[in-house]
């Protein structure tokens, strides 16, 4: 199922499965953000020969499809990670991705990535009339990880998001939105100048330990590494049964509008992308060519376009009622990788084969925090992850993992809807 990203973008050239056999430093199989961030990291800390197998193309999953937000943070909310992880370890973790934000800001700046970045902050709109749950994240965003987030009261939040829907809000300036799947190809295009060996339409049927090392296999092509990266996401190799089962696929959906000309003015007056308070809340970003950008949801069924536009048409008219009806260009779903503690999942076996996952629902920054932190362990330090121990591969015990996760999104829905009653 392509996005308007695909559509937007000409095919770059294929880049040719893998032939014969050969030697590699390094393994990395996943051609998504956190493999390619991985790959980035490696070649800047010169390691050399670096190959990166994609089953399909250069950001074909949720690094391809999703809503393009980059921002600090992860789906664990901060209060979460805090009692978890402890204040010095929690606030190590955050910065990783405040560094990683930075970071993506830079590199689309230095290597001339065009993905249409938009570096305008986030707004975090209240659904709610009750301020406290604003008032509490802003003191203790400031209090133990430094981040100051602008409040924004209810008429400020009105001039420029102009939705009855919403009260009161957050603003994170240090944060933007992108085109992801441009960006993405941009990184694989750095990659490939830096001399990683970029491989496409190359599923790895097998990964096999052969005495001290790896050895890798795609179609009839063998290559033999000591070090493996792992970072499938949502799209799971079948390599390893216990990096597989450590993660829950599930689906999220994104639409884009028609050009909306000046009735995206009527309803948005900034560049800024916009999420909502609720646990199954909106996310939305103007676009250039005056469309709007909307997703929300989160599912265990990857929905047809036509029903993915059905239930985010109804979604979009319960915010903005002036664009009720209004046509749909496009409409996807993609799937994500989430972990039972909500944290990515980045670690090693301790025997060359490394992985770097679950990233679903706050991608762009974690995975190019992830890819560093990677990168540094393999290369020179393997502390270099400790603050992500914590955090490893709890079995997510599919198929009752998915009616859990399903559960557990209706319940958070329902008591949405009851707050919402309750307030009038």
């Amino acid at each position: 199922m392509a996005s308007l990203y695909h559509d937007r973008m000409p095919i770059p050239p294929p880049r040719m499965p893998p032939a014969g056999r050969r030697e590699a430093a390094v393994v990395i199989v996943g051609g998504g953000f956190a493999g390619l961030n991985t790959a980035l990291g490696l070649a800047a800390r010169g390691q050399r020969d670096v190959v990166l197998l994609e089953s399909r193309t250069i950001g074909f999953g949720a690094s391809g499809r999703n809503g393009g937000f980059v921002f600090a943070g992860y789906s664990l909310g901060e209060k979460a990670l805090l009692d978890k992880a402890g204040e010095a370890k929690a606030a190590r973790l955050y910065r990783r991705t405040v560094e990683a934000v930075d970071l993506i800001r830079e590199r689309i700046r230095s290597l001339a990535i065009d993905c249409d970045c938009v570096d305008a902050g986030v707004v975090w709109a209240n659904w709610f009339r009750d301020a406290r749950v604003l008032r509490d994240r802003q003191r203790l965003l400031a209090e133990h990880y430094g981040a100051d987030w602008e409040w924004l009261p209810a008429d400020a939040l009105q001039a420029f998001v102009r939705s009855r829907r919403y009260h009161d809000g957050l603003y994170e300036r240090n944060a933007m939105h992108i085109d992801p799947l441009a960006y993405a190809r941009g990184l694989a295009r750095v990659a490939d100048a830096a001399g990683v060996s970029i491989h496409e339409q190359s599923r790895v049927r097998m990964l096999e330990r052969r005495g001290p090392r790896w050895v890798v296999r795609v179609g009839d092509a063998e290559i033999e590494t000591p070090q493996v990266v792992l970072a499938c996401g949502g799209y799971l190799a079948g390599l390893d049964h216990r990096i597989d089962r450590a993660v829950l696929p599930i689906a999220t959906y994104v639409m884009v509008t028609e050009p909306l000309g000046d009735r995206l003015g009527d309803c948005l007056r900034t560049r800024a992308a916009i999420y909502d308070t609720r646990f199954a809340f909106d996310y939305y970003r103007p676009l250039a060519d005056t469309r709007l950008l909307w997703g929300g949801r989160i599912s265990i069924r990857d929905r047809s376009p036509r029903a993915v536009q059905a239930l985010l048409s109804k979604d979009l008219a319960r915010v903005f009622p002036a664009l009720k009806g209004v046509r749909v260009a496009k409409a996807w779903s993609g799937l994500m990788s989430y972990a039972r503690h909500e944290m990515p999942q980045v670690g090693t076996h301790g025997n060359g084969l490394w992985y770097a996952q679950a990233f679903g629902g706050h991608g762009l920054a974690p995975t190019c925090a992830a890819g560093e932190a990677l990168a540094e362990a393999i290369v020179s330090d393997a502390s270099a992850i400790g603050d992500y121990a914590d955090f490893g591969l709890a079995p997510v015990h599919r198929p009752l993992g998915y009616l859990a996760a399903q559960g557990t999104y209706w319940k958070h829905q329902l008591a949405d809807w009851m707050t919402s009653r309750m307030e009038g």
